[in-house]
């Protein structure tokens, strides 16, 4: 991606998602993913796609198992909101 391509994406997820702490971080060489993060925590990547002349991105985003909060006891009701 380019960082123009880098600089619109975010300005769109950034809107979309409501939030200025998004941030697209660009790779640092030439091939590798563009990282994105919330704050400073990289949350995932994204990727362009380009097929018959129409342009894409990909958001690809990784919640590792250790971030989550502990899994309810079995047996116990789920909380509604």
């Amino acid at each position: 991606m380019t960082p123009t391509d880098i600089a619109r994406v975010q300005t769109y997820l950034r809107r979309l998602l409501g939030s200025d702490r998004i941030k697209l971080v660009p790779p640092a060489r030439k091939g590798m993913s563009v990282e994105l993060a919330v704050d400073d925590e990289v949350i995932g990547t994204i990727h362009r796609d380009e097929e018959e002349g129409e342009v894409s991105y990909a958001v690809h985003i990784t919640v590792l198992e250790e971030d989550l909060p502990p899994a309810p006891a079995a047996g116990a009701a789920p909380k509604r909101r």
